[in-house]
């Protein structure tokens, strides 16, 4: 670890001595912001469509990891980029399976495989989604919300 941070921080000083500290601080700084965004665009994916929640009492390790978490199925180069934290459900049901090792898990056990992915596409849905609800099992925005609102506002004015 210590040769690492050292070779980090030579890094640092022959490229700010090279570039100058500005340019280097703007890079930096400018790769960070691009990193942060695929971030964000990553974990909006977490609440997908047909996700399992369930309270303390009725929740399962198993069922959790592999249904309430999500496989966001990235295109290679967005993969490699995140870690491949795409493979989150086997991610929450292992977390000690390097992230080298995840794609060629999801490949080599059946189990895995019976899981749904979310792609780029179908996570745009995601967006909306902000609240669980009960009587459905499921996400819903709050457009649902407020047809609940009238639905019960029309039933108070009968």
């Amino acid at each position: 670890m210590y040769w690492t941070n050292l070779a980090v921080l030579g890094m640092v000083v022959a490229l700010s001595w090279w570039f100058g500290f500005k340019a280097y601080l703007l890079i930096q700084l400018t790769v960070m912001a691009w990193r942060a965004r695929l971030g964000v665009v990553v974990l909006r994916a977490a609440p997908f469509e047909g996700v399992y929640w369930a309270r303390h009492g009725e929740w399962d390790y198993t069922t959790e990891a592999l249904q309430g978490s999500s496989f966001y199925k990235l295109p290679k180069i967005l993969q490699w980029f995140s870690g491949s934290i795409g493979f989150h459900h086997i991610h929450h049901l292992n977390p000690r399976i390097p992230n080298y090792n995840l794609e060629k898990c999801q490949k080599a056990v059946p189990l895995f495989q019976t899981v749904k992915p979310v792609t780029l596409l179908s996570s745009l849905k995601s967006l909306t989604f902000r609240l669980w609800d009960e009587q459905r099992q499921k996400l819903v925005g709050y457009g649902r919300l407020r047809a609940i609102r009238r639905q019960r506002g029309a039933s108070a004015r009968c």
